[in-house]
């Protein structure tokens, strides 16, 4: 039962990734490809009928994580809290932005396109960040409690997964914008997707070869290492062939692997400490206990049917591309 709702848990971060992440990157890509009002909302419009339905995987995945595993949410949160501000903050800068920017046609919009762009950054950063720790272990005595040293979480590890994610969403907000955006967008967003492969590529290969010197990580993490470098594979021949749509589904699936690598790393525990004789909290010990997770057993194939739901009937709804007739959400 604990590891159905760890595997519960990692398909709805994962879908949040996959989802989630084009927003991100076509946020940090707004200035360069909308380079002016009538190109920016174009581009915001592209993913507009998504936005709100991607944002419920990540909080369907909070919900498990305080409902399945309440023992770990107050380990990780303590562990990583400024990573998590910062996570925190970046969202709600990008989210209200992304909303409040064309509620008055007859205002000046920079501030909010600042916004926007800033926020994306920051959200992809810090996502990095907050997931690089998790593979090299949180800051944590061997009581489970912070150690007090703050800027321990911005490690040079850590700091590197940041860089890395801000490369992951851009090329798949790149890719994304080659599918759903006006077709004079098409070409632009298709190279800067194929300037963004060396560096995506450059993050894999250095957490990869740092990850296997920093950390103990089981075999376990072999399929998503194998997952992310195949998805990187067949996007970069996807873009070559001019098959953006398979591009798209590649880098959607790779943003996503990095969530199943950190989930797999340290099976059987769910946490590890970066500090030497630490703290650890198996997969047993994170999770509630037996008779909630029956009676939480019950809710999730309704709620997993829904939200699969909603996002099959607005991806069918919305699989065309932006035009000069299209109904531009934001």
């Amino acid at each position: 039962m604990v590891i159905l709702w760890w595997c519960v848990l990692g398909f709805l971060t994962a879908g949040y990734f996959a989802l989630a992440g084009y927003d991100y990157g076509v946020g940090m890509l707004l200035g360069r490809l909308g380079r002016d009002e009538t190109g920016r909302r174009r581009v915001l419009g592209a993913f507009g009928p998504f936005f709100l339905a991607n944002e419920v995987w990540l909080v369907a995945a909070v919900g498990v994580l305080f409902g399945a595993f309440p023992h770990l949410e107050g380990k990780v949160f303590a562990g990583a809290y400024l990573p998590v501000v910062t996570l925190l903050l970046g969202l709600v800068t990008f989210t209200a932005a992304v909303q409040l920017r064309s509620r008055r046609p007859d205002a000046g919009r920079g501030a909010w396109t600042l916004a926007i762009t800033v926020g994306a950054w920051v959200t992809a950063a810090s996502w990095g960040v907050f997931l690089g720790n998790l593979v090299l272990g949180l800051p944590l005595d061997a009581a489970g409690k912070p150690t007090g040293d703050v800027l321990a979480v911005f490690s040079p590890y850590a700091l590197l997964w940041g860089a890395g994610f801000v490369a992951l969403f851009a090329l798949q907000g790149a890719a994304f914008l080659a599918v759903r955006a006006p077709a004079e967008f098409t070409a632009r967003a298709s190279r800067i997707a194929k300037a963004l492969l060396a560096p995506s590529l450059a993050f894999l290969v250095v957490a990869v070869a740092w990850g296997a010197v920093e950390t103990t990580a089981s075999w376990s993490v072999l399929p998503a290492i194998v997952l992310a470098f195949g998805a990187l594979g067949v996007a970069a021949a996807a873009l070559r062939a001019g098959r953006h749509k398979t591009a798209l589904v590649a880098t959607m699936t790779l943003s996503a692997s990095p969530v199943l690598a950190v989930g797999t790393a340290r099976l059987p525990d769910a946490l590890v400490s970066s500090v030497d004789g630490g703290f650890s909290l198996s997969l047993t010990e994170a999770a509630t206990s037996t008779e909630m997770l029956g009676l939480l057993t019950f809710v999730l194939p309704p709620a997993l049917v829904a939200i699969a739901a909603v996002q099959w009937v607005t991806w069918r709804r919305h699989d065309s591309r932006v035009d000069q007739r299209s109904l531009l959400h934001f």
